[in-house]
């Protein structure tokens, strides 16, 4: 059976919730939301601490709240939000492959919004060698064990990571009764904002070191300790504890921008877009923390309500799905966009004369060198 929709928004966090919300109103035809999870919101919804909705909600509440709210604002502007529905792959031009605890089908549409968003890599993707016990989780798996499971943890957290995730998973773990006696971070300055960093460190009473690493997790049935390393010295030692979180070091979930032929971006891992969030392929577009990952909640909804204004655009261009499509040469040219140590990327990658000023009126870069008055020049070959 194949459903036709005037827009498909694969992923039903804060970008896809944001682009519903925006296109459902103005599209004349469905606007479907297909959400893997139980329940949309994504991240934030099982996020069970205030620090969400600034920048785009104007506002300041708990994960589970924003991602409600989120959830409110796309039904209500008449979106259709359809839970565990899993995109396995495509079945042709925009089409889509879904499967569900209600079969399968395929889903054809006029535009495709891929917001699939990012994942962390877990210990054995980082290398962290040692023994295998319980107690070793990424900062996802936590909070889903403490805030929707209502499993207890143990008493000792060691963190891996200190940026912004790694401050929501010392809260996680102070919910839980947890102590976070050590937070390491590689680095030579941790990676959060000082907005979360020095409240953390003085409200919780965080050890932070830098340029350090973990490189052994020890125990039996639980963790017993790691073994921590200092990169500068090579010296080691251990740091008891029971519990283990590994933070941050985010991939996108890219699977379906790779197997939909995408143009895939090397340094990001996610899809190549232009200003307006268009991809290499026809009425294909994508937003949030599929693009950069990662960033905060609010911004990947701003990313959200900045890509459908592209999509309506391309809609209204656009011939119905099946028919002639437009020329080729519209869909090409441009100036790439290529970043150059220490910036490790930018998004977006592609700037087409006259198209729109990018998401928030600005090009998104990561540095791995911290600069604290940076100045970034740019050059054109």
């Amino acid at each position: 059976m194949t459903e036709r929709v005037r827009v498909a928004v694969v992923g039903g966090g804060p970008a896809g919730l944001t682009a519903a919300a925006a296109l459902a109103p103005a599209v004349d035809g469905d606007v479907l939301v297909l959400e893997r999870e139980p329940e949309t919101g994504g991240i934030p919804r099982h996020s069970d601490h205030p620090g969400f909705g600034l920048r785009d909600l104007r506002t300041f509440v708990s994960g589970p709240e924003y991602a409600r709210r989120l959830t409110r604002a796309a039904r209500t502007a008449g979106a259709r939000l359809e839970t565990e529905a899993m995109v396995t792959g495509w079945a042709g031009e925009r089409t889509l492959e879904v499967t569900s605890p209600r079969g399968r089908r395929l889903v054809a549409a006029d535009a495709v919004v891929l917001a699939t968003g990012a994942r962390e890599r877990p210990r054995p993707a980082r290398l962290i060698a040692g023994d295998r016990p319980d107690g070793v989780h990424t900062t996802g798996q936590l909070q889903n064990l403490v805030h929707l499971g209502r499993r207890d943890l143990g008493r000792r957290a060691v963190v891996v990571g200190a940026a912004a995730v790694s401050w929501s998973a010392v809260l996680t773990l102070r919910a839980a009764g947890c102590r976070t006696v050590l937070m390491t971070t590689e680095y030579a300055r941790p990676e959060a904002y000082t907005a979360f960093r020095l409240p953390g460190r003085l409200a919780f009473g965080v050890l932070v070191r830098t340029r350090t690493r973990v490189v052994r997790v020890n125990g039996g049935d639980r963790v017993t300790s790691v073994d921590i390393e200092n990169l500068g010295t090579g010296a080691r030692h251990r740091v008891a504890c029971d519990t283990v979180v590994t933070t941050g070091d985010w991939i996108p979930d890219h699977e379906l921008a790779r197997t939909g032929g995408l143009d895939m971006d090397e340094a990001t891992l996610g899809p190549r877009v232009d200003t307006s969030l268009a991809t290499s392929v026809p009425g294909v577009f994508a937003a949030g923390n599929l693009l950069h990952p990662v960033d905060t909640a609010d911004v990947a909804a701003l990313d959200g309500r900045h890509v459908a204004t592209a999509v309506l655009h391309h809609l209204s261009a656009a011939t119905p799905l099946g028919a002639t499509p437009l020329p080729a040469a519209a869909l090409v040219g441009g100036v790439p966009l290529v970043a150059e140590p220490p910036l490790r990327w930018v998004v977006p990658q592609l700037l087409r004369p006259g198209g729109p000023p990018p998401s928030r009126g600005r090009l998104l870069l990561w540095s791995d060198a911290f600069r604290p008055f940076p100045r970034v020049a740019a050059t054109q070959d």
